[in-house]
């Protein structure tokens, strides 16, 4: 069974980043975006359910955007206005029964990411 997974980490704290709102849009052929699923991260970091999994996983394009600008202002870190607000991370999911996880390591300036496992 499909499914598609996210987890943040804070490397300033250098611990997983709780109460990121992460959003996750379907992209379409023309560019558009349509609105798959929201959720927010625990205390580990993680969503509490995978993003897509079963019969709302499909393969394509997908974009993921975590708002990290609000959880750094909220921790007392950063700038004001934040230099990174809102991270969007587009990929394709091409396995019909693949396990696609998506994390995002980031500071108030920088992030990065990898297909998981």
């Amino acid at each position: 069974m499909g499914r598609l997974s996210t987890h943040v980490l804070d490397t300033v704290r250098g611990k997983p980043a709780a109460g990121v709102k992460v959003d996750l849009w379907r992209l379409g052929p023309d560019g558009g975006r349509t609105h798959v699923a929201a959720a927010l991260t625990n205390a580990d970091g993680r969503t509490d359910a995978p993003l897509l999994i079963g019969d709302t996983y499909a393969t394509g394009g997908y974009e993921i955007t975590f708002e990290i600008g609000p959880y750094f202002k909220a921790a007392g870190q950063g700038d004001t206005p934040p230099f990174l607000d809102v991270v969007p991370i587009r990929f394709h999911m091409t396995e019909p029964d693949g396990h696609y996880h998506v994390p995002l390591v980031c500071t108030p300036w920088s992030y990065s990411t990898y297909r998981g496992s």
